[in-house]
């Protein structure tokens, strides 16, 4: 598994949530199709006056869900950055004519109306819950940060195995200190709640190996 890969699931998906920063600062989610996927990069069309472009003009940070019939959940995190004037008609010519239907929607010249945005970086975490134990992992492409997330445990660990088996995955190894297997971990918060020593902490970019 790699970036490239999820994203071919996400294309495979075909409609995914998109997630943005509203102008009054709340959460707005809506379905997206209008999408050309690269393995490094997609493109995605949009109307210039809908309130989705408008949020991206104002804040540029997006979240895209997929989830797959085998249970596995896609989250992209990144930046939509609108292409420039000179790459808007190519750009809109190709993704029309890979997604037919948007003539119905967009018929003869209306599709002017509409804005192509770029994503070519951004940090994505895959998850699957149809394997057992779940897998998980995260991914980053166009030199974007990974910033991890979860839970580990310090060399304040005191070996008692109290975390063990309140951990719904069993994915902490005996030793000294215990170690999360962190490509099997829920981030539920259980061996934390449960460490009577306060050995387990959450992970940051700083404490990330």
């Amino acid at each position: 598994m790699d970036a490239a890969t999820c994203l071919k699931k996400l294309e495979y998906v075909g409609v995914l949530a998109f997630a943005t920063v509203g102008r009054d600062g709340s959460p707005q989610v809506r379905n997206i199709s209008a999408i050309h996927y690269e393995p490094d990069a997609l493109y995605f069309f949009t109307a210039r006056g809908k309130d989705f472009c408008q949020e991206l003009l104002a804040d540029s940070r997006v979240q895209i869900l997929g989830y797959t019939k085998y249970k596995e959940m896609i989250r992209l995190s990144a930046r939509a950055v609108p292409l420039p004037e000179e790459e808007q008609a190519p750009w809109i010519h190709r993704i029309f004519a890979e997604q037919p239907y948007l003539a119905n929607v967009y018929p003869r010249n209306t599709r002017e109306i509409g804005l192509v945005f770029a994503i070519r970086a951004g940090e994505i975490q895959y998850f699957h819950l149809g394997v057992s134990p779940i897998f998980r992992a995260t991914y980053a492409f166009g030199g974007s940060p990974i910033h991890p997330k979860g839970y580990e445990i310090t060399e304040d660990c005191i070996a008692c195995g109290l975390c063990l088996a309140p951990c719904p995955q069993g994915c902490i190894q005996p030793g000294e200190p215990y170690v999360i297997q962190q490509e099997h971990c829920l981030h539920c918060g259980s061996c934390l709640e449960h460490c009577p020593a306060r050995a387990v902490r959450p992970r940051t970019a700083a404490t990330q190996d």
